[in-house]
C-alpha cells in the first residue's frame, strides 16, 4: 500500500534577550504558558530554559508545513516580545556558553542529565526533525536503509552552527559534534526489516542500557510514538523559506524510492563508512565544499550535487506539488546556509571596525531578522520553474 507521506516538521529555537542578545538563562514561565493557550501542545519547553521547541500537526503537504510554522513562528515572536525576549533560529547561539545555562525542571531532562553526564550538560544545541507518514513498519525500515544515502545532502543545506562560545569553530555545522558525544547516534544501522529493529530495541532495553526506543538518536529513525520514519541529521534552518526546501527535499525523496521499490528496483547500498565520511564532509565544510559521489567514487563540488537532486526528484515533487520549495534549494547553494550567511556578517562587521563582541551580535541581529524572513507561503509566488532537462 502507497504512504500517505503525510509530514510533521520540529522546530528547536533559542530565547534571547532583545538588548542583550545573550541567552535568557531563566524565561518566565508566562512564555510557553502563553504560548500554550493558542496552540496547545504545539509549543512546549526543550532541554535547556533557553529553547522552545514548536511542531506542526499532520500535515498533506509542504504548503500546508510551510503556513503552520509560519504561524508558530510569528506566535512564539510575539509572545516572546511581551517579556523582553526575541526568538532565533540556529543550531548554537554565537557567543553564550553552556555553562550558564539551566536545565528544564522535568523529571525527564534530570533523568538525561544524570544519565548522560557531562555529554548532557553541552547540548546547548537546536535541531529540525521531519517526520514523514510510512504506515507500513517494514516499508519504513526499507525505506530508512536506502534514504540513509542522502542524510548528508540534508545536512549540508542546513548548516547554522558555525560559533560556539564565541569562536568561529570553522565547522559549519558545530552542532552534530556535541551531539556526537551522546551514545546511539550518528548513521543508523542497516536493518534488513521492522523484527531486526524491535530485536535491536529489545536488546537494548532489556540490558537495562536504555528504557524505550526514543533513547535511539540515530540520524534517522522509525519514530518510537508515530507511524513515521523521521530525519534528525539537520540543523535548525534560520529562514523558513530553508525549511521548506529540505523538507520537499524530503518528501519527494521518499516518494522516489517508494516508486523504485515498486518497480523492484532500490538505491544501492554503500558501506556506512563512506556515508560516514559524507557527513563529517557536509558538518565541516556545508554546501560550499564538496562531498563523495559514491556512484562514481569521486568528490564533486556540492551545488552539482543538489542540482542533480533537484533533476531526480523534480516529477516526485511536482507530483506532491512542492516543486517550487525543491527548486530553493539551488537558492540556497547560490547564497550559502546559515552558517556561510553568519560569517559574512561577522567579517563585515569587522571590517567595518566593530570588535570581536560586536560582530557576535551583529550575527544574533541578523538571525532576529531572518526568523521571520519569508513569505506567507499561501500568497507566495511560484517561482519560475523551468523543468530541467533530464538526465541520459
Amino acid at each position: 500500500m502507497k504512504p500517505s507521506l503525510r509530514l510533521g516538521i520540529e522546530e528547536e529555537y533559542l530565547i534571547v534577550d532583545q538588548e542583550t542578545l545573550d541567552l535568557v538563562r531563566e524565561p518566565v514561565p508566562e512564555l510557553i504558558e502563553e504560548c500554550q493557550k493558542e496552540c496547545g501542545n504545539q509549543v512546549t519547553n526543550e532541554y535547556l530554559q533557553c529553547q522552545i521547541e514548536v511542531g506542526t500537526p499532520p500535515c498533506t503537504s509542504i504548503a500546508e508545513s510551510g503556513r503552520e510554522l509560519a504561524r508558530l513562528r510569528k506566535l512564539v515572536t510575539a509572545k516572546a516580545s511581551e517579556f523582553g525576549y526575541a526568538i532565533i533560529a540556529a543550531s548554537t547561539h554565537p557567543f553564550s556558553s553552556w555553562r550558564e545555562q539551566s536545565v528544564t525542571q522535568k523529571e525527564r531532562y534530570q533523568a538525561l542529565n544524570t544519565d548522560l553526564g557531562h555529554g548532557a550538560d553541552r547540548l546547548l544545541i537546536c535541531g529540525m526533525h521531519i517526520h514523514i507518514e510510512i504506515e507500513d513498519p517494514d516499508l519504513r525500515i526499507d525505506l530508512m536503509k536506502q534514504a540513509t544515502y542522502f542524510l548528508p545532502h540534508m545536512l549540508a543545506l542546513s548548516c547554522s552552527s558555525p560559533f560556539w562560545e564565541g569562536y568561529d569553530t570553522s565547522m559549519a555545522s558545530y552542532r552534530l559534534g556535541v551531539f556526537d558525544s551522546l551514545p546511539r547516534t550518528g548513521i543508523p544501522d542497516p536493518l534488513q526489516s521492522y523484527a531486526d529493529y524491535q530485536s535491536l530495541v529489545d536488546q537494548l532495553v532489556g540490558t537495562g542500557c536504555i528504557e524505550d526506543a526514543t533513547k535511539l538518536w540515530w540520524d534517522m529513525r522509525p519514530s518510537a510514538k508515530f507511524p513515521t520514519l523521521e530525519q534528525r541529521i539537520t540543523d535548525i534552518c534560520s529562514c523558513l523559506d530553508d525549511t521548506l526546501a529540505i523538507a520537499a527535499l524530503y518528501q519527494s525523496l521518499i516518494l522516489f524510492l517508494y516508486r523504485l521499490r515498486s518497480q523492484n528496483q532500490q538505491w544501492r547500498q554503500y558501506p556506512s563508512t563512506l556515508v560516514s565520511e559524507n557527513r563529517w564532509r557536509a558538518r565541516r565544510f556545508g554546501c560550499t565544499g564538496s562531498l563523495i559521489d559514491l556512484g562514481i567514487s569521486k568528490t564533486v563540488p556540492f551545488a552539482k550535487l543538489a542540482d542533480e537532486l533537484v533533476v531526480l526528484l523534480y516529477d516526485d515533487a511536482c507530483n506532491l506539488e512542492c516543486e517550487h520549495d525543491l527548486v530553493h534549494i539551488r537558492t540556497i547553494v547560490e547564497k550559502g546556509s546559515s552558517a556561510d550567511r553568519q560569517r559574512e556578517v561577522y567579517t563585515s562587521a569587522r571590517k567595518a571596525g566593530a570588535s570581536h563582541d560586536e560582530a557576535l551580535r551583529a550575527i544574533v541581529t541578523l538571525l532576529k531578522d531572518n526568523f521571520l524572513d519569508f513569505m506567507e507561503p499561501d500568497r507566495r509566488p511560484l517561482k519560475e520553474i523551468t523543468e530541467p532537462q533530464r538526465c541520459g
